[in-house]
């Protein structure tokens, strides 16, 4: 209970932020949130809910199987004709007609207990069963795939703000570079030649920022769709974005990845299925045996009858044991069918575990080169403004230095969300 109120106020909040703009968001909340407003996952639990259906229709099988019936008619003649001969001393021997049942009541109550039915009930409520078992973990696969999908726009968002940072440090490099050098300019130091190109960058900086904001846009309104939200006040907050943890915390084993694996867990319920497949076929080929009561009532003579009876009833199908066979075999390569997709899939999934593995310490080695790559590009900016007010450094030096340092930021920049997305795709085929 606790948990589920600590649940519905962190909801509360989120659409408070979203609707106010008074909160940035975490990437909990947008998590929350997208659980709780994606359409596919809601279709999702919505097959969850028929399945459910499905199961409890299977079950009233094993009860008994009433029916009621009844009915008037009306004919024209008697549904009864007779001709009677009645002899009478001294006249002889009279024709007489006799028509009978003209109109009449029929009514009829019957229950069928089934005692036997070649084990079909009991099968087909376990493969029903089985299909909300499958349901339920297609819901916790469509969680994942909406998890996933949320830390990418997140990420996405953070680093296009990161982007912007470097952005407007670099504008404000640029301001103070452009002042000197037009000082320099009216002293008659430089030619005006230095000031155009100290412009030119200033308005390739422009340009740059331009298309990060329009990305900022794009990616917000993405991440709002699909929280369900307004990309208008959405903020998003990533504290230690630039400090990620060490990939090994997260590492599990390949063979604990693979039993936790959805993908994995439904291809073995798809052989279960299966199994079940067969043998309601070949339930269909055996004998079926009921056990019944029933009440019928009639009036056709203008009295009205009533009995009760009890009866069994035997059903053999005799002519399905000739197409009946071959439907179970058939039933049989199904089943070994699924069995080999199985393993294929465990064989399939364990590559892609591997791989999306390869791909976190890959990421994770990024960043640690990257980050050496801009204290690098941050001493030697340093050194060659100071080179450049000591007039021993030419401005070319001192914009190339520049250029490598806004590159080496957004180099870093991007290894860090690659690194958090590729985590947040660890994680949903490691189960997690």
């Amino acid at each position: 209970m606790m948990k589920t109120n600590n649940i519905l106020l962190s909801l509360l909040l989120c659409g408070l932020s979203l609707s106010a703009g008074a909160q940035t968001l975490t990437l909990e909340a947008c998590r929350e949130a997208a659980l709780t407003h994606n359409r596919t996952l809601r279709n999702s639990k919505l097959d969850l809910d028929a399945a459910r259906h499905t199961r409890q229709e299977a079950f009233t099988h094993y009860f008994p199987q009433i029916s009621a019936s009844g009915g008037v008619f009306q004919a024209q003649q008697g549904l009864v004709q007779a001709d009677f001969n009645m002899t009478i001393p001294q006249m002889g021997t009279i024709p007489m007609p006799l028509s009978l049942v003209k109109r009449g009541v029929l009514g009829s109550v019957t229950a069928v207990q089934p005692v036997f039915a070649g084990l079909k009930v009991v099968n087909g409520h376990k493969l029903a069963r089985l299909g909300e078992e499958v349901s339920q973990l297609q819901v916790q696969r469509t969680e994942a795939e909406v998890r996933e999908r949320t830390d990418t726009y997140f990420w996405q968002i953070v680093s296009l703000q990161e982007n912007l940072t470097t952005i407007e440090a670099v504008e404000r490099q640029l301001a103070e570079i452009h002042r000197q050098v037009e000082l320099s300019v009216k002293a008659g130091l430089v030619t005006s030649n230095d000031l155009l190109r100290v412009e030119l960058r200033q308005q390739e900086i422009a340009s740059n920022r331009l298309k990060i904001e329009n990305g900022l846009k794009v990616s917000k309104m993405l991440l709002a769709q699909h929280i369900g939200g307004d990309w208008r006040t959405l903020e998003v907050s990533a504290a230690g974005f630039d400090r990620p943890e060490d990939p090994s915390t997260w590492y599990v084993s390949l063979e604990e990845a693979l039993d936790r694996r959805i993908e994995y867990q439904l291809t073995e319920k798809n052989v279960e299925a299966q199994k079940y497949r067969k043998r309601m076929e070949r339930g269909k080929l055996l004998p079926t045996v009921g056990i019944g009561a029933g009440y019928l009532y009639y009036n056709v003579m203008n009295q009205g009858v009533d009995d009760g009876l009890v009866f069994a009833q035997v059903s053999i199908p005799i002519s399905d044991w000739w197409g009946g066979s071959h439907a179970l075999k058939k039933a049989r390569i199904e089943e070994q069918r699924a069995e080999n997709d199985r393993e294929e899939a465990r064989e399939m999934l364990a590559v892609e575990i591997e791989q999306t593995w390869s791909g976190v310490q890959e990421a994770y080695a990024q960043i640690l080169l990257m980050r050496r790559s801009v204290a690098s590009a941050t001493e030697n900016l340093r050194q060659n403004r100071r080179f450049y007010e000591a007039g021993t450094a030419s401005l070319a030096d001192l914009l190339d230095a520049e250029t490598i340092y806004t590159q080496s930021r957004d180099d870093f920049t991007s290894a860090c969300a690659a690194y958090r997305t590729s985590l947040a795709r660890y994680m949903r085929v490691t189960g997690r």
